[in-house]
């Protein structure tokens, strides 16, 4: 696996939401063909010339080939897609931290495009964009009917140009065009400072190429400001995921050298894997260990995890590994729950399958597919309680989602209806001033999240949750 290419799902327009991965690239087809179906292949067959013959107009045979490859494959869940030429290159580049788009983390959300969060700095965050707002339409064409890769390609193009967005933004109960100039993104995965003395604070928003690299300066420049360092807050709120080495390198810098970060499980035998706090599963070909240069102090100074729902994938693999071994102490909401891998296969030159091949599990051997990390800490928000973690989409919420495969799901019968009283506290929130409304920024002395895993790490009084419970795997309905 260490000779592998690991590479994220995530493209030009931002992070991907709705495509959260961890993903490893295979250059190699596979060896034995799958015996085909040859009664149901005959009836594609006589779709295909029914249709080239009998449709209203001519329709191109590659449209309707790759059209039907890409619905194959769509079908099965949320993160497995069928990547055309210009897709396919839009992939690639994503893993560099640069990217020419507007920069919002998208989902799809009733046919429609719901933005998960501006990435800070980014046309789209000047712009005033906002986490939960709903894109109705793409300059002139409607998002609804468009699939989350159509609406991505849509908001692509070349830097400088304009794409007009109309947003829906329904706590304001109001729709509005926003003009956004594309732009080169250039992403910073990693933030950090000494937020008081002998206590760090380490913020992770993506796992991308040279986070590893970044999170090791971070660190050298933390403990030059103070080498008797007594506490490290790692923050992995809102962190999409990304590079599966680079969340084993993040996880082995805090863990003992030669302990489980995670395993893998899948049909196939490569699919069967256990990535462990050692130096080949995560150093890339002809690169050194870039966690050599870490202060040995950091293998034990005491540490909390930050996580909510919009944790996942990647970040969800490094919370775990550090919860399962008793490294830190996890704090904040339950993550998103997106513990599948997805392995991209070339088709050829310039297309590719991006295919859901094995389930994640942490070092104790828990699905994180569906589920999650549920902190050791639940918090809130803000000190005025969460009234809207019931609001949030997680991987159960999406349309064939895979189940955790641990035969452990059931449904939240409560669930539609914190959805509706929290749909109705929302309601009576918007009324108040917008300045009233925004989440301080992660990090500021107002970020009440990181005051309480600062209270955690000094032995004081942490604001536990009052209302926050461990939300089960759900069924998705047949």
């Amino acid at each position: 696996m260490g000779q592998k290419l690991k590479i994220a799902g995530w493209v030009s327009v931002g992070v991907l939401a709705g495509a959260l991965t961890t993903v490893s690239l295979q250059t190699v087809a596979r060896g034995a063909m799958t015996p085909l179906p040859l009664e149901e292949i005959q009836q594609l067959s006589a779709v295909f010339g029914i249709v080239k013959t009998d449709y209203v107009e001519s329709v191109d045979d590659k449209k309707l080939i790759t059209d039907a490859i890409s619905g194959m494959v769509s079908s099965l869940d949320p993160h497995s897609q069928y990547f055309d030429k210009k897709s396919f290159k839009e992939f690639r580049e994503g893993t560099s931290g640069r990217f020419v788009g507007v920069g919002i983390e998208i989902t799809q959300e009733d046919g429609l495009i719901k933005i998960v969060s501006p990435i800070e700095g980014s046309p789209a965050d000047r712009a005033g964009l906002k986490t939960n707002d709903l894109i109705t339409k793409i300059d002139e064409a409607a998002v609804k009917g468009l699939s989350l890769n159509d609406a991505v390609k849509r908001m692509r193009g070349e830097p400088n140009t304009k794409v007009t967005l109309t947003i829906l933004r329904k706590d304001e109960s109001r729709s509005f065009p926003v003009t956004i100039t594309r732009e080169e993104i250039k992403t910073q995965s990693v933030k950090g400072k000494l937020v008081e003395p002998g206590y760090g604070w380490i913020r992770l928003s993506q796992f991308q190429e040279h986070t590893v690299d970044d999170f090791v300066r971070k660190v050298e420049e933390i403990y030059k400001q103070d080498p008797n360092l007594k506490g490290l807050v790692l923050d992995l709120r809102n962190d999409p995921g990304g590079l599966l080495d680079a969340a084993v390198a993040i996880s082995a810098a805090f863990l003992q050298q030669g302990v489980t970060v995670v395993s893998t499980n899948g049909q196939l035998p490569e699919s069967k894997a256990t990535f462990k706090a050692n130096p080949e599963f995560y150093t890339r070909r002809g690169q050194g260990d870039p966690l050599q240069r870490l202060p040995a102090a950091l293998k034990k100074v005491p540490m909390v995890v930050l996580v909510n729902e919009g944790s996942a994938s990647a970040s969800e693999i490094v919370a775990g590994a550090l919860q399962d071994h008793h490294r830190a102490t996890v704090m904040g909401g339950q993550t998103f729950g997106k513990g599948s891998v997805q392995t991209v296969r070339p088709l050829g030159p310039d297309t590719g399958l991006k295919l859901t091949t094995a389930r994640y599990y942490t070092p104790s051997g828990k699905s994180i597919q569906a589920k999650g990390i549920v902190p050791d800490v639940m918090l809130d928000e803000t000190a005025n309680g969460d009234m809207y973690a019931a609001l949030r989409m997680r991987e159960a919420d999406l349309e064939k989602h895979l189940s955790s495969g641990q035969g452990d799901e059931v449904k939240d019968e409560a669930r539609e209806k914190a959805r509706e009283e929290a749909r109705k506290r929302l309601e009576e929130e918007a009324k108040k001033p917008i300045a009233e409304r925004r989440l301080p920024e992660f990090g500021s002395d107002k970020d009440f999240q990181l005051q309480q895993a600062l209270n955690q790490l000094k032995g004081k009084p942490v604001q536990v949750s009052k209302t926050a419970t461990e939300r089960p795997a759900e069924t998705k309905e047949e």
